[in-house]
């Protein structure tokens, strides 16, 4: 490649004077603070790892790194502003599995998924724990699943808002498990993580970021829902151990930009973003205590994984007819 560029400069010399004021044109970047947003409130797991990542992406990129949280329709309101924001490497997006489940849950969006955002990273993945708090007097998931038959609908679980992964999941639980439970949807995890501390609903059901550190607290884990045991948990039996076999499902964590953002800033971005998680401190805190196994994907892995999820996730909507708040 090198020895192809030298003899391309060799035979047009001529041409120099033209592509050097086009390379003096080009924007430096960045040119002033970058904005992540978040589109959950303050506290849950998707803020949790913004601001992980807030620190190392600042010394990477020079910059200050803003981080901009706007809650709302399970995600779906920030993720359009930054569809909707200009393509200039000044506005990026961090998500959770919500946002592979939204186009086929929420009619109208105001943006296409996959058109108008570009992947950046696969961050990380983590199973959601079936969790009850102390005061309730379930040991295991069999123990649960008995109440429940006996008495359909008495108990209750909560998740981040319908249509989210621990909704989806659940339901597909409940038609192989032969049982039912009330759904108690909140508006993000952070708003989850408050009601399971406070006892309002019998089975929080989130992944361990999620939950704000109350797993072995406040909350007792007795199930999680990957097809193996995470590290973190190796005790925990898997909800398809715990009687409810073919059940695997993981959350996970991702950044997007808008599209027709410069393949050169994504490409830097994604360089600070590598360089921010691969820190020692950030790794371990991903590790332990969030639970989340780091994958650090390309930006073509991500997307890749992600027409995956909106395929298999959005056809579960469609065939169990469920709808947003």
């Amino acid at each position: 490649m090198r020895l192809l560029s030298r003899r391309l400069l060799l035979a047009a010399p001529l041409a120099m004077p033209l592509a050097a004021p086009a390379l003096r044109a080009q924007p430096a970047w960045p040119n002033g603070p970058v904005r992540l947003i978040v589109p959950f409130p303050p506290g849950g797991s998707v803020d949790t790892l913004a601001r992980l990542a807030q620190p190392g992406l600042q010394a990477a990129l020079g910059v200050p790194v803003v981080i901009d949280n706007r809650g709302g329709a399970s995600g779906s309101i920030g993720t359009a502003a930054a569809a909707r924001a200009a393509p200039d490497g000044q506005t990026f997006l961090f998500v959770f599995d919500t946002h592979a489940v939204n186009p086929a849950l929420i009619p109208n969006l105001g943006f296409d998924t996959r058109r108008d955002l570009a992947g950046v990273m696969l961050i990380g993945t983590a199973p959601m724990l079936i969790t009850t708090h102390r005061s309730r007097p379930w040991r295991d998931l069999p123990a649960v699943l008995a109440a429940a038959r006996a008495k359909p609908e008495s108990i209750t679980y909560g998740s981040i808002g319908n249509g989210s992964l621990a909704h989806l999941t659940m339901t597909l639980m409940q038609e192989q498990g032969g049982f039912r439970v009330t759904h108690v949807p909140y508006r993000g995890g952070g708003p989850l993580s408050a009601a399971a501390a406070a006892g309002e609903v019998d089975l929080p059901m989130a992944t361990n970021a999620g939950l704000g550190g109350q797993v072995g607290q406040t909350l007792r884990p007795l199930a999680q829902t990957g097809a193996s045991r995470s590290v973190l948990f190796p005790d925990l039996p898997t909800v398809a151990e715990a009687g409810l076999p073919g059940v695997d499902a993981l959350a996970w964590w991702g950044a997007l930009a808008p599209a027709q953002t410069p393949r050169p800033i994504l490409t830097r971005f994604h360089a600070a973003l590598m360089q921010a998680f691969r820190a020692p401190e950030a790794l371990a805190r991903l590790a332990q205590p969030l639970g989340i196994d780091a994958v650090l994907s390309s930006p073509e892995e991500f997307e890749a994984f992600l027409d995956r999820q909106m395929e298999v996730w959005g056809q579960v909507v469609r065939e169990k007819g469920i709808r947003a708040d």
